[in-house]
C-alpha cells in the first residue's frame, strides 16, 4: 500500500505524534523501536511475551497473540502504520491489518519468505540462482527422489531458523529417517554444494520503488546460527558483490517489497553464486550498520514504514560483528558467571549491544558486539581480542 510520509511531528487524531507499529517483540523489535524513537515516532509492540525486549523499551506494549483479534484491534486503534520483526508473525494477521493500515511488508511478500518452496520458486522466477532441490509433501514424492539430489539437506518448508528443521542426508534411507524425524510435514531436499564461504545482501525499497544497499556482508556460521560479520566482505571479488546486489535488488523489485530485505548467499567452490534464503525483516548480519554506517537497517525500517526519504547507506568504518550466545554466560561447568566485559570493552573501537534479555539460554542471542576502526585489518585484530576475551573461536 502507497501511503503519504507520516512525519514523527505530524499530530494523529488523538493529538500526540505519528505512532509505528510492530509485530513481534525480540531484538529486532527493539531496534527498530530505538531507532524510531531518535526519529520522535511513538511506539507500540504487540507481542504475546511480558518480557518481551522490545515491549520493555516501547511507548506501549500489547500482550497478545499474533492472532489475537482484540490485540489486533487495538495495534491498528494506535498505530498509523505497522511493521514485523520477524517472518513466522502469521501472514493472515498482517493481511488483517493490510486492509486498514499501511503494513510493510505486507502479507503476500511475507507468505513467500514462510514457504521454502514458494521462496526458490520465486529466485527461479527472478533469474537468481539457487540449490536444486524438491518439495516434499507425500510418500510418493519421497519415493521419487532424483538421485542427483543427494547427498542433501532437508528442511522444513515452513518455521525454520538459525538452522533449526534441518537434517543433512546422504541417501534415500537417511532420507526417509530424516522426514520421519521431522514428523513428515511439508520439507523441501535441497542438494548439496560444495560451499567456499556465505555472504548476505540487505536492500530496503520504498513504497514508490526507490532502492538502496547496504555493502555486501561476508558472514561466518556456527551450529547454524550467525557467528561473525565482516564488512566490507574481504574475500568477495568486487563483480560477485555487484551480483549479488542485483539478485538483491531483483528479488525485492518483483516481490514489490517495501521494507527492509535481506538475501542470504552460498559462494560455490567454482566461485559462483546462489541465493540460499530470504528474510523480510532487518537481519543479524546488518547489525553493525548501528555503528559502522550513516544509517542503520533499523533507521531504513522506519523510513520505508513511515514514507519518509530513502538514502544510500554510507559505511564509514570498517566493522566487524560478533554475535553473542547464552553459552557465554555459563563456565565449563555450566555455573553462571558475567562474561568479561570490563577487558572487552577497554578494546580500542568496541561497542557492546545486549537485548535486554531476562535469563541467558545456550544458543540464545543475548547481544552482540560490532568494532569499528579505519581499516578492515584493524577492525579484524581487534574483534580477534575480543572473541579470545569471551572464549570465542577465531575466525
Amino acid at each position: 500500500m502507497i501511503h503519504s510520509a507520516l512525519l514523527p511531528n505530524a499530530l494523529g487524531e488523538d493529538g500526540r505524534p505519528a505512532t509505528l507499529g510492530v509485530m513481534g517483540g525480540g531484538q529486532l523489535g527493539r531496534m527498530f523501536v530505538q531507532s524510531a524513537q531518535e526519529m520522535g515516532f511513538v511506539t507500540v509492540v504487540l507481542d504475546p511475551d511480558v518480557a518481551s525486549p522490545a515491549g520493555a523499551v516501547a511507548h506501549h506494549h500489547i500482550r497478545a497473540g499474533y492472532l489475537d483479534e482484540q490485540g489486533l484491534a487495538q495495534l491498528m486503534q494506535r498505530a498509523s502504520a505497522i511493521t514485523t520483526e520477524f517472518e513466522n508473525v502469521p501472514a493472515a494477521a498482517l493481511l488483517t491489518l493490510g486492509g486498514q493500515r499501511p503494513v510493510a511488508p505486507a502479507a503476500d511478500a511475507v507468505a513467500v519468505c514462510q514457504d521454502r518452496d514458494a521462496e526458490k520458486r520465486h529466485f527461479r522466477g527472478c533469474g537468481v540462482p539457487c540449490a536444486p532441490w524438491a518439495l516434499l509433501e507425500t510418500a510418493e514424492q519421497l519415493a521419487a527422489v532424483a538421485d542427483e539430489l543427494l547427498p542433501g539437506i532437508l528442511k522444513t518448508a515452513r518455521m525454520g531458523y538459525d538452522g533449526k528443521g534441518q537434517i543433512r542426508v546422504a541417501d534415500r534411507e537417511q532420507l526417509a529417517a530424516g522426514w520421519a524425524e521431522l514428523g513428515g510435514v511439508p520439507c523441501v531436499l535441497e542438494k548439496m554444494l560444495p560451499l567456499q564461504r556465505e555472504i548476505s545482501v540487505i536492500v530496503a525499497r520504498a513504497a514508490d520503488g526507490a532502492m538502496v544497499n547496504f555493502p555486501v556482508q561476508q558472514n561466518l556460521h556456527r551450529d547454524g546460527i550467525l557467528a561473525v560479520t565482516q564488512v566490507p566482505a574481504p574475500d568477495v571479488p568486487e563483480a560477485l558483490q555487484q551480483q549479488a546486489v542485483q539478485c538483491a535488488q531483483s528479488v525485492a523489485q518483483s516481490l514489490r517489497y517495501v521494507g527492509v530485505l535481506c538475501v542470504e548467499f552460498f559462494v560455490l567452490q567454482d566461485g559462483s553464486l546462489v541465493a540460499n534464503e530470504m528474510a523480510p525483516r532487518p537481519h543479524n548480519s546488518g547489525h553493525y550498520s548501528i555503528d559502522a554506517c550513516d544509517v542503520s537497517q533499523f533507521d531504513l525500517q522506519v523510513r520505508t514504514l513511515a514514507g519518509l526519504p530513502l538514502v544510500q547507506p554510507r559505511l564509514h568504518s570498517s566493522a566487524v560483528m560478533l554475535n553473542l550466545l547464552g553459552d557465554l554466560w555459563f563456565d565449563a561447568q555450566g555455573a553462571e558467571r558475567s562474561p568479561p566485559w570490563p577487558q572487552v570493552l577497554a578494546l580500542p573501537g568496541v561497542q557492546l549491544h545486549l537485548y535486554g534479555k531476562a535469563a541467558p539460554r545456550p544458543g540464545r542471542k543475548m547481544g552482540h558486539l560490532t568494532v569499528t576502526a579505519a581499516d578492515a585489518a584493524t577492525a579484524r585484530d581487534a574483534a580477534l581480542q575480543a572473541a579470545s576475551l569471551l572464549g570465542l573461536a577465531p575466525f
